[in-house]
């Protein structure tokens, strides 16, 4: 069993309405969880820990009902597709210290890959096994009984073979803000998220798929790769009540969903520990959301059908 996938993910824009002014969310203060203690507190709070029963290998996802496919499948209007998968990085750079190797093989043409997902650089899906809080992962099972040289034996990537169809919507923050992209290091907070539902009309509801465009690869392109893992905006960690009380399903983003630094002293991935293995959610890491901004701007449409391949 594996607990991670590369995503080649198509996302079909459909009808949202336009933006009417601009967002601008309050200056951060002291945010919550700032340390161990309270991150610790904020875990408990938040996680789904046999919600869906003891035995659950799919968390968030069970939000995803078959009412909410029926819901999706009817955004499709325009014919359109994105694909939110970033093209492999063959270079070594700031931010790709392990490159996607492809060797194509004389006389048959045949392809070999080499490619490790986890990082700051390939679009890659996060799976439940991916992530533990005090030896224990997503529901509560002991990392002894999950985790193993050949993969994981529960909460793989593999419990989600048969593809997912829902509602995707696009949080465009650097459009709220008025600027091309964010700069590293920028927080993200409910307000900033509910400022963004204002504009554009689209609130977010259980079993949606949320995609956070902070502008990274725009930022790339116009000034250079930089180390992504050191600084980077995101979600600050005192998101994920929000998360939860709106029922989010997956979360994704154009990096690695979190504010880097974290501004939590003494955790590592607050974000990625708190959605994975407290609330069972999906992440999706490095998607290219470049395409479905200008192409849910060009439509002023920012809900569409979300679709994940599966494997």
């Amino acid at each position: 069993m594996r607990n991670l996938i590369g995503t080649a993910i198509v996302a079909a824009c459909t009808f949202a309405s336009s933006f009417t002014s601009s967002g601008q969310s309050p200056a951060p203060g002291n945010r919550s969880p700032a340390n161990a203690e309270q991150f610790d507190q904020l875990f408990q709070q938040v996680k789904n820990w046999g919600r869906w029963g003891a035995e659950d290998q799919l968390g968030t996802v069970n939000l995803i009902t078959e009412a909410k496919r029926k819901q999706a499948l009817k955004l499709a209007r325009t014919g359109l597709t994105v694909s939110l998968a970033h093209n492999p990085l063959l270079d070594k750079a700031d931010d790709n210290a392990q490159p996607f190797e492809h060797t194509m093989n004389a006389g048959f043409q045949t392809d070999t890959y080499r490619v490790s997902y986890h990082g700051y650089s390939h679009s890659h899906l996060d799976a439940l096994c991916h992530i533990l809080y005090k030896n224990q992962t997503c529901n509560g099972y002991a990392r002894e009984v999950v985790n193993t040289a050949k993969g994981c034996t529960k909460l793989g990537i593999d419990n989600l073979k048969h593809g997912l169809i829902t509602r995707g919507v696009l949080l465009d923050i650097p459009r709220l803000k008025g600027v091309p992209y964010l700069e590293p290091g920028t927080a993200i907070y409910q307000e900033d998220i509910e400022a963004w539902e204002k504009m554009s009309g689209v609130k977010v509801s259980s079993g949606d798929a949320i995609l956070l465009r902070t502008g990274r690869w725009a930022r790339r392109a116009a000034l250079g790769p930089w180390p992504v893992g050191r600084s980077a905006a995101g979600f600050h960690a005192s998101i994920a009540p929000w998360l939860k009380a709106r029922g989010v399903a997956i979360v994704g983003s154009d990096a690695a969903s979190e504010v880097t630094p974290t501004m939590v002293e003494g955790v590592s991935l607050p974000v990625h520990t708190l959605l994975i293995t407290a609330m069972g959610i999906n992440i999706l890491d490095n998607q290219d959301l470049e395409r479905l901004a200008e192409t849910a701007a060009k439509l002023k449409r920012w809900e569409f059908r979300y679709v994940e391949a599966g494997i």
